[in-house]
This record gives C-alpha cells, structure tokens and sequence, in this order.
C-alpha cells in the first residue's frame, strides 16, 4: 500500500513539484472574487476555487488586511510561492493556494493525461458516481440539481451542511450537521464531497469515514483534475471543471460570479479512476 502524506493538499502539492519543478513559472492574474478565487498561469492556464466568504473577518480594514493575501502583489508572483498558501490557517491565502494548485493541475493534465484514470467531457459529479436505486447516498455540501434528482431515487440521502436553510422545507429532514459527517459517511455506499472542503478544511477526515463506501466522488469548480493523490487518498470520480476561456472566466469571477461558468468559459469534466464501462479516453488540448 502506498504512503499517504499527512495532508491531501500537501501530498497535492508534492506530486504536482516533483513534475513542474520551474521555480519561475509566474501567476499572471489572480482574481479574489465574492464566490470564487482564480489564479492564471503565465503558460494561460487557470484554475479556481471557492472563496471562503463565511470564513472570513468582515472588520475592515487593518485587521482584515493583516489576514488576508498580500493585494497587489500577488499577480508576478512564482506559482509555488502562492501554491504555498494552500496549507495556511487563514481561509482567503487557502483559497488563493488551491485556485494555484488547480492551475498547475490543468497544466499537469495537459502534459501528462490523467494517469490512472479517465477524462470524460460533459459529465456531471451525479453521472459519474454511478448511483443505484439501492445505494445509501451521503453529500457533504447541499449540491440542489443532485438532491432532485435523488430524493426518492434511492434507498436513503442525507445531507451534511453547515447551513440547513441550503434546504427547501421539504428537504430538511435529509439534512444532518457537520458534527455527524463521519458517523452518516461511514453508512454510505455512495458519498459525493464538495471540492471546497480542499479550502475550508477536514476533507482527509471525511475521505477517511468514506473508505468503505463503493464510491466517492470530489465535486464541484474548486475540485482537481490532477487524480494521482487524489486516487491514493480513496477517490473514484473527480468531477469538476476544465477552462476554456480563460480571460472570460476570471472577468466572470472578478464581476462576482456564482459558477455560471458553463456557457463558454468552461466545460464539466469528471477524471474516473481505473475505467468505466462504455467510457472512451478524451484528449486534452490547451486551455
């Protein structure tokens, strides 16, 4: 069995050093926006991640100055420095490292494919998990467009959010918290996990409570595409987003957008470990 690191970002963050080691590759533009964070490589790749906005102190302006990322100097800088904030205990430098980590990530998956894996364009997180009528299906996150598809399309669904007013009225009894995650993950056959747990924090504690489910699918904008830590730590499906236009998804992001992504800026896209039946491999070309 392999070694895993103590931490999934910094196993993320090894992996992805030992294979773009060019200490001056730069981050062109960073965008911190009110729901997403963007970074974008000097090579033209971005990537994004979700900003912690309920994470974050409110207080302007010295005390919230003193936390967050250094503004107006962030774009310039080399990649790994701000990829370096993704292990920091303030939620905004997290946000910023991870968004740098998905960069490099899609140059990773240009340069070296998905090894392990599969890349599927178009398929959603929901698709991808392969859910069956008789599955125990758990989310960490309310993802509303795959609770209407499963609420009564499967044997039992539970929610686990911090904010159950994510849930319609009559979806409230889905809903669990936080403090009983690893107790409804360790029931699951099924478990799909926001990617934004990469920034809030705790995602090696559910991975490890999902372990004996069938399948565990990461999802979401802030997800990666690069699988191999990813699949070490017990993923099956990383269900998230590759970027088309980069330019137009950082306008996106720095005008305040909420992942209305899809149009032309970017395309869904799950990485499947092994093979999935029926599935065919899709190459990558440059973002």
């Amino acid at each position: 069995m392999v070694k895993r690191a103590a931490s999934l970002v910094q196993a993320w963050t090894e992996d992805l050093r030992g294979r773009i080691p060019d200490p001056h590759l730069a981050a062109e533009d960073v965008r911190v926006g009110v729901f997403y964070t963007a970074v974008q490589l000097s090579t033209g790749h971005v990537g994004v991640a979700f900003t912690p906005r309920g994470l974050v102190d409110a207080v302007c302006c010295p005390r919230s100055a003193a936390s967050a990322p250094p503004a107006g100097r962030l774009a310039g800088q080399p990649v790994w420095a701000l990829a370096e904030y993704a292990t920091s205990p303030v939620p905004l430098r997290r946000a910023v490292g991870v968004a740098a980590l998905n960069a490099l990530s899609s140059l990773a998956v240009e340069r070296f494919g998905v090894p392990g894996g599969l890349l599927l364009r178009g398929l959603d997180a929901l698709q991808a998990a392969d859910v069956r009528p008789e599955d125990r299906v758990a989310m960490v996150g309310a993802f509303a467009p795959f609770l209407r598809a499963l609420k009564g399309q499967v044997t039992d669904l539970w929610v686990v959010d911090r904010h159950p007013d994510a849930l319609k009225d009559e979806e409230r009894a889905l809903w669990r918290p936080p403090d009983q995650a690893e107790h409804v993950l360790r029931a699951a056959t099924v478990v799909v996990v926001t990617g934004s747990a990469l920034v809030e924090g705790g995602v090696e504690v559910l991975l490890e409570a999902s372990r004996g489910a069938r399948r565990v699918v990461l999802a979401g904008p802030t997800t990666a595409l690069w699988p191999v830590p990813f699949f070490r730590w017990g993923v099956h499906v990383l269900a998230g987003i590759r970027v088309l236009d980069g330019p137009k998804l950082l306008r996106i992001v720095g005008e305040g957008g909420s992942g209305y992504f899809f149009e032309d800026a970017a395309e869904k896209v799950a990485v499947v470990r092994g093979s999935a039946q029926g599935a065919t491999p899709a190459p990558v070309p440059r973002s």
